[in-house]
């Protein structure tokens, strides 16, 4: 009886200490996943990595036609030939984040930030635009093929009034979860909760379209801070 004990508390023993040993590893891979956006970049003391470098477009990659170019230190988006669209997407994937960009337009304007991009299809973006039907203002949240019942914006920002038209702007970006907010100059613009999509690539829209021939979309900083022990 004695010797059958001491096995059982052996393997008790084992138990515990594998079921420890996995725990820290899930944690390590999760940590690892967190993380996996630094890759190859150097956070300030705050943990901000900034992704644009201000001198070319290192770390990023241009889809469809539209014109992308570093003018002054500056990002710059402009339709390519007969008013073609484009994207300009990072290289890497994010998952859970906040994110920081300055920018201003040239008006009339369709831009936007894409995060969390996978495809044309699946992503999430937080507008840089004035839309009539149905009424929507730079801030709001779009994303094209939303399982929600058809609707493409997920939520609106109705006060125009926030973005400085001739100025620079400051939009942040929150993605935490299924937790997603907007903020357009230190006003909240979208508090959302949607988990269809759980990481991607950061990048820039430039919208096609004769009526946005004069747009461009010039940013001077965009940085993004991973948040810890998230996927």
């Amino acid at each position: 009886m004695k010797a059958r004990s001491a096995v059982a508390l052996s393997m008790a023993v084992l138990w515990v200490f594998a079921a420890a040993s996995w725990a820290v590893e899930a944690e390590v891979v999760k940590a690892e996943k967190g993380a996996k956006a630094a890759k190859g970049k150097k956070a300030d003391e705050a943990g901000w990595i900034s992704l644009f470098n201000g001198k070319d477009l290192t770390g990023w990659k241009a889809e469809g036609t539209a014109d992308w170019k570093v003018v002054d230190g500056m990002l710059v988006g402009k339709q390519g030939p007969n008013n073609a669209p484009g994207d300009l997407l990072t290289e890497q994937s994010f998952s859970d984040f906040e994110l920081l960009c300055t920018y201003k337009c040239t008006w009339p304007c369709n831009s936007g930030v894409w995060f969390r991009y996978q495809s044309p299809k699946k992503a999430y973006q937080a507008d840089i635009l004035e839309y009539k039907k149905p009424e929507a203002y730079s801030g709001s949240l779009y994303s094209p093929g939303y399982p929600g019942g058809g609707q493409t914006f997920m939520a609106v920002n109705l006060d125009k009034t926030i973005e400085k038209r001739d100025d620079w702007n400051t939009l942040r970006i929150l993605a935490d979860g299924d937790h997603i907010v907007i903020e357009l100059n230190g006003k909240k613009t979208v508090d959302v909760r949607d988990k269809h999509i759980a990481d991607g690539k950061i990048g820039f829209q430039v919208h096609p379209g004769a009526e946005f021939g004069p747009m461009s979309i010039t940013v001077k900083e965009i940085k993004l801070r991973p948040l810890k022990g998230t996927k």
